[in-house]
């Protein structure tokens, strides 16, 4: 099954505009099938394959030679040392698009890139399939239901499988527990970590409270921060930050924790089946929320837009999910999985409109019709909401 990427056509201008570019992104979101697509006409290399790591590594100077017209290298962050040869083969030549670089692990590859390809590389974030991208494939599996969406999540491989997909994603947690967090010095505590992780699933939509998750997962508030840069850092999971520009002391600033996928969410919750989702999951609201949140900033990666979402609370209680920053225009926006509309799911854009003079406001919820009152405040059905 194929599926359409938005990315691509964002990527083909890139490659013309800088020397290299390196696609960052959630292990198994869909890099290298991306980059074999749309750069079909350079070698592909993989530092997942030993063989390729050891010929770099035993002559590093003869590989880059055999390669100085460019070629893919998949998950380089596992070399970081190739960096500083990339920096003097970049240096060569002034010819654009050479090298096409991926990464599962966003940490350890800004780290490199800072202090050898600053200036000589762009980065474009490749999160796992929007809804559009599912629906290219004309696949019957999610029948354009969000409650699909939510629990099948938007990873290429699970996407395609009618069955049994709660199996990829157990397999997805060991992997990366197994393989990737166990070479990161920052986790001593394996289980302790496990913990950390599920616990987070239950906290979507929420802010972060280090020193209750500390007391929960049974280590120090300091380490829980370390642990959760981890996960975001590695795509696991993102925090969605306060607006609180032009506004007092009383905004709240800590941030709100959301997962890339939420696919893997509802499987680290246990949830069954779609249908559990709708009519009688806990998590219901949240997860719909996290689902949103993730479609607007699919949206603005695949277009080469930078995330500008963010979240506003202060002290009193008054809240909006998303505040859009548009550098001129904010729009307001509240996220309801409700089919029908109550007067009170107005009242942190009301509050909003009142504070701030911007009076765009939006309401996202599961229903169908899509009306505007005369204060102001659209709704918009889920299909339209996520495509702001």
């Amino acid at each position: 099954m194929k599926f359409d990427r938005n990315a691509q056509a964002h990527l083909q201008k890139l490659a013309k505009l800088f020397r290299a570019i390196a696609i960052v992104g959630p292990r198994q979101s869909g890099k290298s099938t991306l980059v074999k697509n749309c750069f079909s006409n350079k070698p592909y290399l993989s530092f997942e394959n030993v063989t390729t790591v050891n010929q770099f590594r035993n002559d590093p100077e003869y590989f880059m030679h055999q390669y100085k017209e460019g070629c893919i290298i998949d998950e380089v962050q596992k070399v970081p040392e190739i960096f500083s040869y990339l920096q003097l083969e970049i240096d060569k030549s002034n010819k654009k698009g050479r090298f096409i670089l991926t990464g599962s692990s966003n940490f350890t590859l800004m780290e490199s890139v800072t202090q050898t390809l600053a200036g000589r590389i762009v980065f474009v974030d490749l999160l796992p399939l929007s809804v559009a991208e599912v629906n290219s494939a004309k696949t019957n599996l999610y029948k354009n239901k969000w409650e699909n969406f939510v629990w099948r999540g938007g990873y290429p491989e699970p996407a395609q499988l009618k069955s049994n997909h709660h199996v990829w994603f157990d397999a997805y947690i060991r992997t990366y527990v197994e393989r990737d967090i166990r070479q990161t010095k920052a986790i001593d505590n394996i289980p302790a970590f496990q913990r950390l992780i599920y616990l987070c699933a239950g906290r979507v939509g929420q802010q972060i409270n280090y020193a209750t998750l500390a007391t929960e997962v049974g280590v120090n508030a300091t380490t829980v921060q370390t642990w959760l840069d981890v996960l975001q850092k590695n795509y696991v999971i993102y925090f969605l930050k306060p607006y609180h520009n032009n506004f007092n002391k009383r905004i709240v600033k800590a941030p709100k924790l959301y997962f890339t996928d939420t696919g893997l969410a509802s499987w680290l919750l246990s949830i069954q089946s779609p249908a559990e989702i709708d009519k009688v999951s806990l998590y219901k609201g949240a997860l719909f929320e996290n689902f949103v949140i993730n479609e607007m900033l699919k949206n603005r990666f695949n277009a080469g837009m930078k995330n500008n979402l963010y979240y506003f609370r202060d002290s009193n209680g008054n809240e909006v999910d998303v505040i859009i920053d548009n550098g001129k225009e904010l729009i307001a926006v509240e996220i309801k999985s409700a089919k029908t509309i109550a007067s009170d799911f107005f009242k942190g854009l009301d509050y909003w409109r009142k504070i701030s003079n911007h009076n765009k406001t939006v309401l996202i919820y599961t229903g169908d019709d899509e009306f505007k009152y005369s204060n102001g405040n659209q709704v918009l059905n889920w299909k339209n909401g996520i495509t702001i």
